[in-house]
């Protein structure tokens, strides 16, 4: 009987160390970090969790991390505890999770609903650590020469070749919201190319605020120390939060810790999404009349906006400035000025360094001929922007002379 009540009490307590009784306590926020390292980015991982127990978790703050690592080969779950050991990561382990496919949506959700029920709060900030392609696929060169289509739009799992798409993306958010049981308060990319209207379309019903980058990030992504400073000391409002971060990122790469290099980072009101979907839409249909030589210009003012890494995706403000420019017969200025305003309400905050300066801080598809287009055409069309805009109709009807 007492090696029974031994083992039942050493039960008990491994128990309470994987789901520790302090996380019963509502906080303000929770920060839930699904930090996947399945993948070439595998160091960097350590390092950001370092950066983030430089200020760690307080009685308003629960930073909480899904840390897979390709080198660990595992996933743990840690609940990040202040020290100042740059070296190593000594936040203590509260549940380790086996091997777990980081590129399958369902993971975040689960991650997102233990997080709640383990570590409540009032405002949850979710954070995808990985790669990212914005809205559609990479191409790249398959083994035999020939070429191969790869839907990687966010966290790549190179163990199991897997990734989200971003209708998965959405999809995990939407579960994810029903899980905290209201709109999730901020959702960040530390990831590439990710703040697209296409991509902040999948998140609008499930999210308030969308943080992302139009360019590439480097390596060494957020500055995780900076924004938990910044965050802890603040209001601590949701969409401070999300300023802060833009703010402190770029400053990061502008001489700051992470150096210097050329990024982008920008913030979004997805409660404006709607007027920002109505206003592309008005621009698509005025795009749809045009003659011969509208088209004609309308095609070179795509050829010409800022574009990020990957030929279509273009910058929607310097897109609508060179349209402007064009004086196209047709257009009618009334709808420039209401994409205008519905792109300042959108964007809460844009940072970028001096060779984007022409960037307004959201990107959208913006093919630049015809076969571009037709190579994504049918995904396009399951998204939410093309359903609320016809955008990919305008393109269609424009660049129907236009080919390479």
């Amino acid at each position: 009987m007492r090696e029974k009540f031994s083992i039942l009490l050493c039960s008990f307590f491994l128990l309470s160390f994987l789901n520790p009784v302090h996380a019963a306590e509502t906080k303000e926020w929770t920060f839930l970090v699904y930090l996947n390292g399945n993948n070439n980015l595998d160091s960097f991982g350590a390092l950001n969790i370092n950066q983030m127990e430089q200020i760690g978790s307080n009685d308003k703050l629960n930073i909480v991390v899904q840390w897979a690592s390709e080198s660990a080969g595992k996933t743990k779950r840690v609940y990040v505890q202040k020290d100042s050991d740059m070296n190593n990561v000594s936040s203590p382990v509260v549940q380790e999770v086996g091997n777990v496919d980081m590129g399958d949506w369902r993971s975040l959700v689960d991650f997102v609903q233990w997080g709640a029920q383990n570590y409540p709060a009032k405002h949850y900030f979710v954070d995808i650590w990985d790669h990212g392609s914005g809205w559609h696929a990479i191409t790249a060169m398959g083994s035999h020469g020939g070429i191969v289509i790869h839907p990687t739009d966010i966290s790549w799992d190179d163990n199991t070749g897997n990734s989200m798409t971003t209708k998965q993306l959405g999809q995990a958010l939407a579960e994810s919201a029903k899980a905290i049981g209201h709109k999730i308060d901020v959702y960040g990319s530390d990831a590439c190319l990710m703040a697209m209207a296409e991509v902040a379309g999948e998140s609008a019903n499930s999210v308030n605020y969308f943080v992302g980058s139009q360019e590439v990030e480097p390596g060494a992504g957020w500055p995780y120390t900076e924004l938990l400073s910044r965050w802890t000391t603040g209001t601590g409002t949701p969409h401070d939060v999300a300023v802060a971060l833009v703010e402190e990122y770029v400053k990061s790469y502008q001489g700051g810790s992470n150096g210097h290099s050329e990024v982008t980072m920008s913030a979004f009101d997805l409660s404006k999404m709607s007027a920002l979907n109505e206003s592309i839409s008005a621009l698509g249909a005025n795009l749809s009349k045009l003659d011969t030589s509208g088209r004609q210009k309308a095609v070179a003012a795509v050829r010409d906006t800022q574009t990020f890494t990957y030929s279509d995706y273009g910058d929607l403000t310097h897109f609508l400035k060179l349209l402007e420019q064009a004086n196209i017969d047709g257009l009618n200025r009334n709808v420039f000025a209401q994409v205008r305003g519905a792109v300042q309400d959108f964007v809460v905050s844009n940072h970028d360094t001096s060779s984007y300066s022409t960037a307004g801080g959201v990107s959208m598809w913006l093919p630049k001929n015809l076969d571009q287009y037709n190579a994504y055409a049918d995904k396009y069309s399951n998204l939410n922007f093309q359903a609320a805009t016809g955008w990919s109709g305008a393109l269609k009807y424009f660049l129907q002379d236009a080919h390479e």
